[in-house]
């Protein structure tokens, strides 16, 4: 009789420090860039704790790995970054978060893997990069009174049911409200109310993500450099993304960062810290600046990627003048680029948008021959665009999105022969549709 109490007491004690455990979980675990010999791995707790990773290749449980413990603190949200810097190219690995040194269970796969060293010996494989913008979720006492303006938060699980090997996050990816702008205090509140939207959580835990921003994970809505709290927003984007880098090495500031997929580039760029007020009537018209988008055009220059991605929060190609546009404040810098990049014989260049409620391809051959084009997915839950009336003179026929919807970028084929398929989907997974794109 007193073995068989002993033995309830001790499982139900340790039932009870794996749900203490678990409730000091906030948010994630996330998966940040996936290198050959390293992978960031996030976490989020509610409080001060220790944090830490085990990870084992999936096919050898017993090869067990960890990485550096760290304690989370209020100044960083209580984020942490780790680095699993035990891994080897090509490999999956499976993983799990110790809280205090508890284990932490999570009701759906915790996995990720290191990129494969395919160079010189294999074709490039096959792989899927989810991409979406506008990530809206309601918090009614901070929100404008009436609807909600998000919406159809199963997306996530949607996504996550495709399995892609990536995400690239292409800006509003929060979205700041008037009691979060101007305090460290409101911007870290409302990234974590929208980093723990439960249907979030499994697509965070198997996906490795990526990053860029747009006027309403940056400030106010149309933010530029004149925000006098760009440097907050800036340290919260870094405590809450898991990107490879953070802003050039010769310019101060911003989020410009690179990274390569298998054979493929994707350039992450800035449209806010180095932006000029949309209405300004003398100096330079700039989206980029001129350091961020002279540094573009000699990365384009140097690329032998079958396909250039470039990430950027508002349209490229979009020929109406209108809202935030390129072609509307900015006309003359936008000129500039695509002029460029045609002098420059630079080919294969897919602009990644977001920022404008509504999904469209758009797609031109500039002077030197070389196909452009432009993929705009929005919105993932913010409000849809329900009537779009603007001509975008380069528009694909057949394009046009007005609901909350997501892309999918298939790139496969040998090395010399690779082409990338853009399937949109709306929030139940269902393709709208689909185009395909010969790399030349």
């Amino acid at each position: 009789m007193k073995n068989t109490l002993l033995a309830i007491f001790l499982l139900l004690s340790t039932a009870l420090t794996a749900l203490a455990q678990a409730e000091l979980l906030q948010s994630g675990p996330m998966l940040g860039y996936n290198e050959m010999k390293e992978v960031l791995l996030w976490v989020q707790t509610t409080e001060a704790a220790e944090v830490q990773f085990d990870y084992w290749p999936a096919e050898d449980a017993k090869d067990r790995h960890n990485t550096a413990t760290y304690q989370t603190n209020a100044a960083e949200a209580f984020t942490a970054r780790l680095i699993a810097d035990e891994v080897e190219p090509g490999i999956d690995y499976e993983y799990e978060l110790k809280i205090n040194g508890k284990t932490v269970r999570r009701p759906y796969p915790l996995t990720f893997s290191a990129q494969p060293l395919w160079q010189y010996r294999t074709d490039p494989l096959a792989f899927d990069v989810a991409i979406g913008s506008c990530f809206y979720v309601n918090e009614p006492r901070y929100d404008r009174p009436g609807n909600g303006y998000g919406g159809d938060y199963e997306i996530f699980e949607a996504i996550h049911e495709k399995r892609p090997d990536a995400m690239v996050w292409l800006g509003d990816n929060t979205y700041l409200r008037e009691a979060d702008w101007y305090t460290m205090t409101g911007i870290f509140h409302r990234h974590t109310h929208t980093r723990s939207l439960p249907e979030l959580q499994p697509l965070l835990a198997s996906t490795h993500h990526y990053a860029i921003w747009d006027d309403h994970d940056f400030g106010p809505n149309d933010s530029d450099r004149s925000f006098i709290h760009k440097d907050k927003t800036l340290e919260a984007f870094k405590l809450f993304w898991g990107n490879p880098s953070y802003g050039l090495p010769d310019t101060d500031g911003g989020i410009t960062s690179y990274f390569q997929y298998h054979d493929m580039d994707f350039f992450l760029l800035d449209d806010r810290y180095f932006r000029s007020p949309n209405y300004r009537k003398s100096g330079k018209a700039t989206i980029m600046g001129e350091e961020q988008l002279e540094w573009l055009i000699d990365a384009l220059v140097k690329s032998r990627a079958p396909f250039k991605l470039v990430c950027i929060g508002g349209q490229v190609l979009n020929t109406a003048a209108v809202h935030e546009n390129y072609s509307h404040h900015h006309a003359e810098e936008r000129a500039y680029l695509l002029r460029r990049i045609a002098e420059e014989g630079i080919r294969n260049v897919v602009f990644l948008t977001g920022d404008r409620h509504h999904t469209e391809m758009s797609q031109y051959r500039n002077s030197a021959g070389y196909r452009v084009a432009d993929i705009t997915v929005s919105p993932l839950t913010s409000g849809a665009a329900r009537n779009v009336e603007e001509e975008n003179k380069l528009r694909v026929e057949g394009t046009l999105v007005t609901e909350r919807n997501f892309g999918i970028l298939r790139f496969e084929g040998p090395r010399k022969e690779r082409k990338l398929t853009i399937t949109v989907y709306n929030t139940a997974g269902e393709e709208l549709w689909s185009q395909e794109l010969e790399s030349e």
